[in-house]
């Protein structure tokens, strides 16, 4: 899109690129389905959550210009709102926010593609969706294009793998050491195919053994390291704890994470459950390192969504809190004992922690709808009316208040002289076990 005035069909006038971004905002608030336009627009209506948010990208900030050693350990928050009360909105306005402070930006939903128990779909997802604060994608191979060996922050990453990271498989510093070897002698016919491969490794791809043991060996360094077999999954929450630093040598803030749906935890079957309430406890709190506790100053923020009626519904209606770990347990190894401790740890955080989104207020509303009237009129190059639309209950969720809205409006546009009526049918929300949104888990492979 150029910004030159094109033919706007369905409205027989013409319009630029800024009238397509409001009619962009319109479907998407009409669909229930924020977008950067949108959010742009309406802001998030949350100022207390934003200030919290702000601390915890301002103190994660801070431990990157060495003002404070920080709190071991993951910044992180948990959201909590009734289904259509403005979670998915909230996350991209937060989005927004720390891209602007300079963080790079991942946005996950849990769904079947990527469920929550699984860490290195969950893992994969996050890099695919990252977005650097200039706009652009594909951030690990930017990152690994622009490293500086000479940096204080590559520096401070090799500092950090050779410490509290040094638990990590070996495959992190050799890659690492065969990045900064490779780019060097790129110019005189260094081994660029290799350097994709690094740039994969770090990003998800498995790592092809035999052509790492034979690069390193090209640099004489084949006897330094001793690969140990990892996990699949292992691997994936190793990447967690290295990406971050990376991304923070190369320059950036921090990497913020949004992991939104969250109470798709309550359809999977018990065992999933359980893993799954293990790895919000790893995103919330991050995880042990080898000396036994989490790494200081860690460069991520974790921000989870889900419905605020799920301590209701899935902890005491599916008896989780109570029944789950010692089901765990009762499997009498050391990894389910882990896993049960964990579970236990997030679901103490759901019942203790959960920060719930306030309901809009008479003014909140009324700021929503002159920001919508405004929007739909220069969208559509006219002057919207008053609408009736919902009546102001306590129940009535904002995502409702603003399709009717929009709605109504579009009706009116199309004839001036219809009155709508609007009313609403709520769906409650579904907690029944689905085998099919479990997905496949291969964590348990070596690689």
């Amino acid at each position: 899109m150029t910004g030159r005035p094109s033919v706007d069909r369905a409205g027989g006038g013409r319009w630029d690129a800024g009238r397509l971004a409001k009619r962009r905002a319109i479907e998407a608030l009409r669909s229930g389905v924020p977008n950067a336009d949108a959010v742009t627009a309406l802001g998030s209506g949350q100022s207390d959550i934003e200030d919290r948010f702000m601390r915890l990208l301002e103190e994660v900030a801070d431990q990157g210009r060495g003002r404070h050693a920080g709190r071991p350990g993951r910044a992180s928050m948990l959201l909590g709102a009734g289904f259509g009360e403005g979670k998915s909105h909230l996350l991209t306005h937060l989005g927004h926010l720390a891209t602007a402070a300079g963080f790079v930006v991942s946005t996950v939903v849990v769904s079947k593609e990527t469920p929550l128990h699984d860490p290195a779909k969950v893992l994969r997802a996050a890099v695919e969706s990252a977005v650097d604060p200039a706009g652009a994608r594909d951030v690990v191979a930017e990152v690994a294009a622009t490293l500086d060996p000479d940096s204080p922050g590559y520096a401070e990453l090799l500092r950090w793998l050779r410490g509290p990271g040094r638990d990590l498989n070996q495959r992190f510093e050799a890659t690492l050491l065969l990045h900064q070897r490779l780019s060097g002698a790129t110019a005189a016919g260094g081994d660029e195919e290799f350097l994709d491969t690094i740039t994969g490794f770090w990003s998800g791809d498995p790592l092809p053994m035999p052509d790492l043991r034979r690069q390193l060996k090209a640099i004489g360094e084949a006897r330094t390291f001793d690969f140990a077999p990892v996990r699949i999954r292992d691997l994936a929450r190793q990447r967690l704890r290295f990406l971050p630093r990376l991304l923070r040598a190369a320059g950036h803030a921090g990497w913020v994470v949004l992991l939104d749906e969250v109470e798709l935890i309550g359809r999977y079957s018990l065992l999933q459950r359980g893993r799954s309430y293990a790895e919000l406890a790893r995103w919330l709190h991050g995880d042990a390192g080898g000396s036994g506790g989490p790494d200081p100053g860690e460069p991520l923020v974790a921000v989870a969504a889900m419905t605020d009626d799920f301590e209701t519904a899935v902890l005491a209606g599916k008896n989780d809190r109570e029944a789950l770990p010692t089901r765990l347990r009762d499997k009498e190894t050391s990894e389910y004992a882990e896993i049960a401790a964990l579970a236990e740890d997030a679901m103490a955080h759901i019942e203790r922690d959960l920060v719930t989104l306030v309901p809009p207020d008479e003014a909140e509303l009324d700021r929503a709808y002159r920001i919508l009237r405004e929007l739909h009129g220069a969208a559509y190059d006219w002057d919207p009316p008053d609408v009736e639309g919902l009546e102001r209950l306590g129940a009535t969720r904002m995502r409702q208040y603003v399709r009717a809205w929009i709605n109504e409006w579009d009706l009116v546009r199309l004839d001036p002289g219809y009155r709508p009526l609007t009313d609403v049918v709520d769906t409650p929300p579904d907690y029944r076990e689905s085998p099919e949104l479990s997905g496949g888990d291969a964590g348990d492979a070596l690689s």
